[in-house]
């Protein structure tokens, strides 16, 4: 009789685990300016080999097995592993600045990054078959760092190269950190109070839809350093014809073009979230209320809105996400943020700088991505209550 996989997704990403074991685990580098030499994982200790088939091995046996009780030791297999993969990535940081100078720098490698990545994937894939109310999925997801994030405020991480560039350079992370949120919610603000009127006009208007999201259309086609360097020669023009508005602190380069740029990227999807939330609100639910005596603003505040609100929330979660990232380009004309250290880590040639910014924008905005999940999950669910 055949053997029946069924766990697919498992049994694939087993197989690419068991292909990653040549990849270099840890990279080693003489001073933070240097190219890392690749440490394979035996050659940091000989004995992980065999933990690592042992774990492929059962993730490949319950791939195999039906049923739920399967589905949960999936889950904390991978969980464990991946904690421990994490932990282990200290621990070699540790042991390689104690074999080599006090000056070496150890960082994680390609390896160790994918198997890393397999073990969240294997954690998601198993949530997403156990459990289907999206509140749920998301605490299951969420408490999978808990433990890591642990390991990382305890100090067992600091030997990391990441984190000894971030312990030399951590003033000029917070301040990156605050410039970043700043240009965020200097976004967010303007982009809601001119998109969310703007979406209500096109829908109280639809012949006027085509014009408006043929211009949004536009500004958004184009690429986001041709747009802040359009603005810097009129914002410059402007601030020379009017001097008082270089005191209040407008300039052709800086923050100002960045937060005019990003908030017309902005508005395309609030517009379109804004249409389309208010359009999928039947007209028999509106009639029904206007013959019950509603009026339109009781109609709009008390039907409307609440129908259209999850459709808005997914708007304005493109929105911030979209954000967070183009935020690092706004750096090219001295907005600050995570891009500031990015393109300073590019022009020295220094990757943990690099990282430095990357890694916290990428954090930023998986963070944030999952508070919006959350608040739809809680809408969804009063809803369907």
């Amino acid at each position: 009789m055949p053997i029946k996989c069924h766990n697919r997704v498992l049994l694939l990403l087993a197989c690419v685990a068991a292909a990653a074991v040549a990849l270099p685990f840890v990279n080693v580098a003489p001073n933070r300016l240097v190219s890392g030499e690749p440490r394979l994982l035996w050659e940091i200790w000989p004995f992980m080999p065999v933990a690592i088939v042992m774990a492929l091995a059962a993730a490949i046996a319950l791939s195999l097995l039906p049923g739920r009780a399967a589905l949960w030791l999936t889950l904390i297999l991978s969980e464990l592993l991946f904690v421990t993969l994490f932990w282990s990535a200290g621990l070699a940081a540790t042991h390689m600045a104690s074999a080599e100078s006090p000056l070496a720098r150890t960082s994680i490698g390609s390896g160790l990054w994918l198997w890393l990545a397999l073990c969240l994937l294997a954690c998601s894939d198993a949530i997403r078959r156990l459990v289907t109310m999206p509140a749920w999925r998301w605490v299951l997801n969420a408490q999978i760092w808990i433990l890591p994030l642990a390991l990382l405020f305890s100090g067992e991480l600091n030997a990391l190269s990441l984190l000894k560039e971030y312990a030399n350079r951590q003033e000029v992370f917070d301040d990156a950190l605050a410039q970043h949120v700043t240009i965020l919610l200097g976004t967010l603000f303007p982009a809601l109070l001119i998109g969310v009127p703007l979406g209500m006009w096109c829908y109280r208007h639809p012949s006027r839809q085509g014009s408006v999201f043929t211009v949004l259309n536009i500004i958004q086609t184009i690429p986001s350093v041709a747009l802040f360097g359009l603005l810097i020669a009129p914002l410059a023009g402007l601030v020379k014809s009017f001097p008082v508005l270089g005191s209040l602190g407008v300039a052709g380069t800086g923050l100002t073009p960045a937060l005019i740029a990003l908030v017309l990227y902005a508005l395309l999807p609030l517009v379109r979230g804004v249409v389309a939330g208010l359009g999928q609100v039947a007209q028999d639910v509106l009639e029904s209320a206007h013959a019950m005596g509603m009026s339109a603003r009781q109609c709009f505040w008390k039907i409307q809105l609440p129908l259209a609100l999850p459709l808005l929330v997914r708007s304005l979660r493109v929105v911030t996400v979209q954000t967070v990232g183009m935020a690092v380009i706004a750096a090219l004309i001295g907005a600050g943020g995570f891009g500031a250290l990015v393109f300073q880590g590019l022009l020295s040639s220094a990757l943990d700088l690099v990282l430095l910014g990357v890694v916290p924008t990428i954090a930023l905005a998986v963070v944030l991505d999952a508070l919006f999940a959350l608040w739809l999950a809680l809408l969804r669910r009063s809803a369907n209550d």
